[in-house]
């Protein structure tokens, strides 16, 4: 697997076993779904609450980073086009050591600004036409509440 994958199912796991589920605030019922589930990471199974993970390296695990990369842009699109946001947990880890923070974004708190289409990938790459997406957290900066960290 890719560095970036390992991260991203790193920090998927770390939320799934630290964080109590922000609908029904049970603890421990956070679950992986299956990998290249669209637009969604986890789900409680005690209420159905569906979540994103992102997780990025980064030098300061205080300070959100202006942009995260999200995903596919046609699936998101779809979903915000039909007025459906999933929330958004972000995991921060430090370059230099394994520092993390975990911030939470609602649902409800999300603007569609702050979901910048990036430019679709040329006819000569593997995955020719393939649009991704960054996450403006400039947008919505205020809107994160941080649930913790460590070491």
């Amino acid at each position: 697997m890719s560095d970036k994958i390992d991260l991203g199912n790193w920090g998927e796991e770390l939320v799934a076993k630290s964080a109590s589920c922000p609908r029904c605030k049970k603890t421990r019922t956070l679950k992986k779904l299956v990998q290249n589930f669209k637009c969604a990471d986890l789900i409680c199974d005690f209420c159905g609450f569906i979540a994103q993970v992102k997780t990025a390296r980064v030098s300061n695990v205080d300070v959100m980073p202006k942009s995260i990369l999200g995903a596919a842009w046609g699936p998101q699109k779809a979903r915000m086009d039909a007025g459906i946001y999933t929330s958004l947990f972000v995991v921060l880890r430090s370059k230099e050591n394994k520092d993390h923070t975990i911030s939470f974004l609602a649902s409800e708190l999300q603007v569609p600004e702050m979901f910048v289409p990036r430019k679709p990938l040329s006819d000569n790459a593997k995955r020719a036409g393939w649009q991704g997406f960054l996450i403006d957290t400039t947008k919505v900066r205020d809107r994160f509440v941080r649930l913790g960290g460590g070491s």
